[in-house]
């Protein structure tokens, strides 16, 4: 056969190939789900537009678990709270289900090409040499660093006390509460002193406020276009993009890229510097230099790559931590009986470390607290910081259920087969909030659900702590969950030991914005970045 003849051919039947496949690939188009109001935006605007986990539980009321929406142009897209499915995608399955390549592009946006950008054999490389430095010694190891600057806030507050002849405050806890955090993430990972606490005009502190409030809340429709139909756009010209243009949530990006690399650059040549001498500390950025250097070549992080981490640990762990405990306080001044309850546990156990001699609390106090602990799981659960992550299947898949669903043709089914490429959406607030798995009370905030005969049974492992899905799970989950939660705990009872929380009208102007994290802002004023003004009084003490 004549080579332009057999080409001809061999094209041809790779043609009808392909026309076979997409005639015959796994269709979810007969899931329920809700019909889109808009070709162009499908189902996103509900999600990105509205108060974090409004959409998501509206959905799982309505159609379960699994429901099936629309991307623009009317592609199909699974969004997901069934812990079954869950589990088959963050731990079976592992990289099977790797990071929509658009949400991958804002990821390298705030955090460069770090540990929440990578994925495969890259993530898996990067992780190894970081592991190390999070492990549950050396983040024990860390939380006097913690204690230290939630301390630093209590002096601050007491302070503005002092000067006010009322014996309250109407204070933004969230303008403290964020550069206290960052402080303390600047030290326990990096053991370097940032200057944002006190110093009105520190650029890293500028460049850290209100960073992705910024960026990514309140998306118009055009910008929630432009954004998803970059899924068909290359990594490489979406990111060139969204370098190069213009824009004020742009230009804060960048303006945080320049300020995190010149304090990454001057920290990674001191610690290098120390490793050469045979010095070195227990901080995060050491321990990772140390393993790095103790890698092969092949695997070891180049510079860039370094740098990149220190970009993305100040990010995670100050939004996250920031954002819960605002969350929390809001939470306990809706609650006294909660927050009351939770004074008297944190009183009762000062009391006993002073008389054993000691002057602070260690992580065994911590955990031999049951209503602190209670407390901590419950802020987590209804708090998720992240509601949502977004995967796409890499290969044609079957998606397992945890119990059967009807499509809508009538067919009972309990499983789900899916295309390669199919994009999902994994509803970390509406898990959180399942009825299947933590009773039919999930919508009330009840610390008592985590104590003694009113523990909900959780059958499927889903996540890394308490099985909530807040730190994600498998390979994927947050590197730092440790870290968090210590950090969480030591600020949450210095707090609740020193002041009474309670609510100012302005609650009901609260919003649980979605910007990537779930940010509190105040309706109406959403460019002003996060707010939670409540009044702060000193906590009553019984002697």
């Amino acid at each position: 056969m004549e080579p332009l003849l057999l080409t001809a051919v061999l094209g041809g039947l790779a043609l009808l190939y392909s026309i076979y496949r997409l005639l015959t690939r796994p269709s979810i188009s007969d899931i329920p789900g809700p019909e889109s109001k808009s070709f162009w935006l499908g189902h996103l605007p509900e999600l990105f537009q509205e108060e974090a986990g409004d959409t998501d539980f509206k959905w799982q009321e309505e159609y379960g678990n699994i429901v099936r929406v629309k991307a623009p142009f009317g592609e199909d897209m699974l969004w997901i709270s069934d812990p079954k499915t869950l589990q088959y995608i963050y731990q079976t399955s592992g990289y099977n289900f790797p990071k929509q390549p658009e949400r991958r592009v804002l990821s390298r946006l705030i955090g460069d090409t770090g540990l929440t950008w990578a994925d495969g054999d890259v993530h898996k490389r990067q992780r190894k040499v970081m592991l190390p430095a999070f492990g549950t010694p050396e983040s024990k190891a860390l939380l006097p660093v913690f204690r230290h600057y939630a301390e630093q806030v209590t002096l601050k507050w007491k302070d503005l006390l002092a000067g006010h002849s009322e014996q309250s405050i109407k204070l933004n806890v969230h303008d403290y509460i964020a550069p206290a955090t960052l402080e303390a993430i600047g030290e326990a990972a990096f053991d370097y002193k940032l200057g944002v606490l006190d110093d009105k005009t520190s650029e890293l502190g500028a460049a850290y406020k209100n960073l992705v409030a910024s960026i990514f809340s309140a998306p118009s429709n055009a910008k929630i276009f432009m954004q998803n139909i970059a899924h068909y756009v290359p990594m490489c010209v979406q990111n060139f993009l969204y370098d190069n243009l213009p824009g004020k949530g742009l230009d804060k990006a960048r303006f945080n890229r320049a300020a995190a690399h010149k304090v990454a650059n001057e920290l990674l040549d001191m610690k290098t510097e120390a490793l050469l001498m045979g010095k070195g500390n227990r901080d995060i950025m050491s321990i990772l230099v140390k393993a790095n250097a103790a890698e092969n070549e092949a695997t070891r992080l180049s510079h860039p790559e370094i740098v990149s981490q220190m970009r993305t640990i100040l990010l995670a762990g100050q939004e996250t931590t920031s954002n819960t405990l605002s969350w929390a306080l809001m939470e306990l001044a809706k609650q006294p009986q909660i927050q009351s309850r939770l004074r008297a546990e944190v009183h009762a156990m000062e009391r006993t470390i002073r008389e054993r001699g000691d002057a602070d609390f260690t992580v065994a106090d911590f955990e031999s607290m049951p209503y602190l602990q209670a407390v901590l799981k419950e802020i987590l659960r209804f708090y998720p910081a992240v509601p949502h992550t977004y995967r796409q299947s890499l290969h044609d898949d079957v998606l397992p259920l945890s119990k059967p669903i009807q499509t809508r043709s009538g067919k009972v089914i309990s499983e789900i087969p899916i295309r390669a490429g199919l994009r999902l959406i994994l509803s970390v607030c509406a898990y959180n909030r399942n009825k299947d798995v933590w009773g039919d009370d999930a919508h009330l905030f009840n610390p008592d659900r985590w104590l003694g005969s009113s523990k909900t049974k959780r059958n499927t492992a889903v996540g890394v702590y308490s099985n909530l899905l807040t730190f994600a799970g498998g390979v994927r989950a947050c590197i730092g969950w440790r870290f968090a939660i210590y950090e969480v705990q030591a600020f949450l009872t210095e707090l609740v030991s020193n002041f009474q929380f309670e609510l100012t009208p302005d609650v009901a102007r609260v919003c649980k914005t979605q910007a990537i994290v779930m940010v509190p802002t105040l309706k109406g004023e959403v460019e002003k970045g996060a707010q939670l003004p409540l009044r702060v009084s000193l906590a009553p003490r019984e002697e």
